[in-house]
């Protein structure tokens, strides 16, 4: 057996004895929770590789935030470039594609089967999902064409 701490006073009763046993008792088996918590090595991977893919899942989020940005300033620069007759051109186009979109979106939902049209309302839903994101690359594409476009000319 060992002897008690210098520091601490033995008991002067067999109750405060018992109170001592008890919460060195206790005392112990946490030190022996802790220390077989710490030779468990697959528990500790799990939390780690949990840790790592909670870190990972906030960065992508933070870039995908960022990415979204800088995509939205370079639309913004690009309709900020843009002449005025272009931009009325773009946009009397889009109005012509909407009417024939309407158009043929009647003859669609009258003559396709009905799997291919739900399929084409998932599509749908998807494209206004990411709506943000289809006006940016068509924006950006539409800014490449011109500059190509003008480049060819001289």
């Amino acid at each position: 057996m060992t002897q008690p701490p210098h520091d601490e006073p033995t008991a002067s009763s067999p109750e405060q004895l018992r109170e001592q046993v008890e919460q060195t008792r206790q005392e112990l088996g946490e030190t022996v929770e802790d220390l077989a918590a710490k030779t468990d090595v697959k528990a500790r991977a799990q939390e780690k590789a949990t840790a790592l893919k909670d870190q990972a899942g906030a960065k992508a989020a933070e870039l995908t935030g960022q990415v979204k940005e800088k995509a939205a300033e370079a639309a913004h620069l690009v309709q900020d470039k843009l002449p005025d007759p272009v931009k009325d051109k773009a946009t009397a186009a889009a109005e012509q594609v909407r009417t024939k979109a309407g158009q043929a979106g009647q003859v669609w939902q009258d003559k396709a089967p009905e799997p291919v049209r739900a399929k084409a309302q998932q599509g749908v839903e998807v494209a206004r999902d990411n709506r943000t994101a289809l006006i940016v690359a068509g924006s950006v594409a539409v800014a490449a064409w011109l500059l190509l476009r003008r480049r060819g000319r001289r």
